[in-house]
């Protein structure tokens, strides 16, 4: 009888540890893996005795903008909301209309979340870019969503942030329609200004990429999700 009540004292407490198990397999299946990109450093320290290596990666450093209402922002101004940002400018005539199109089908998709999400679109020709003109160009192409910004300021800066800090070409090219060259491609950058991923939606022929849109917005969703526990 007492070796029978051990056996069942020992059933339970396996079924026990097993149904942990699966519960821990199944939150570890369903938390994200998004990376951390960026040139990251280095930086090693002693802890009881043994070299414990950290590896620090970058954040978005501080900038400051004017918006298509002529109002003053800086990365204050969109705090604790995950990004979603671009490099176009407003007279391209050639992947800018398809990145933006893309973009408006995501802000779409995503509106449920739209009190976590910002959109960013930083003007690389800010010369010709004014404000009034980034307001225009909302008005143009339909930009009605309030969790979308565009943004004009300092060119040399701007193309350095873009490069350095989002991980997306930027910059002045004579050969280029328009004068300026830039990615096709979308930063996700998460609550506390590290980029999660790359994303290259539009590619130079003109094309959408459907593949890389899919990902961004699962990615963007896991981010919100299984980081930040939002739901909706």
């Amino acid at each position: 009888m007492i070796k029978k009540e051990k056996q069942i004292r020992l059933n339970k407490s396996l079924f026990s540890l097993l149904a942990i198990l699966f519960i821990l397999s199944s939150c570890e299946e369903k938390k994200p893996k998004l990376p951390f990109i960026g040139n990251y450093d280095l930086i090693y320290k002693k802890v009881d005795g043994q070299t414990i290596t950290d590896t620090v990666y970058p954040t978005i450093p501080k900038f400051t903008y004017l918006n298509e209402d002529s109002v003053i922002v800086t990365n204050e101004t969109f705090k604790n909301k995950v990004w979603i940002a671009e490099f176009f400018f407003a007279t391209c005539p050639t992947i800018c209309p398809i990145m933006n199109s893309q973009l408006k089908n995501l802000n779409n998709e995503t509106k449920e979340y739209a009190n976590h999400i910002q959109f960013l679109s930083f003007t690389i020709n800010p010369s010709n870019d004014k404000p009034s003109v980034l307001k225009e160009y909302r008005k143009k192409n339909g930009i009605r969503a309030k969790n979308w910004t565009l943004l004009t300021g300092d060119e040399a800066s701007t193309h350095r942030l873009g490069i350095e800090n989002f991980q997306i070409f930027a910059g002045r090219d004579a050969e280029a329609e328009g004068g300026y060259a830039h990615s096709g491609s979308f930063t996700l950058v998460d609550k506390k200004g590290y980029v999660r991923g790359v994303y290259a939606v539009t590619n130079f022929d003109g094309t959408v990429n459907k593949n890389e849109y899919k990902r961004l917005k699962k990615e963007l969703i896991e981010l919100l999700k299984y980081e930040y526990n939002i739901e909706k």
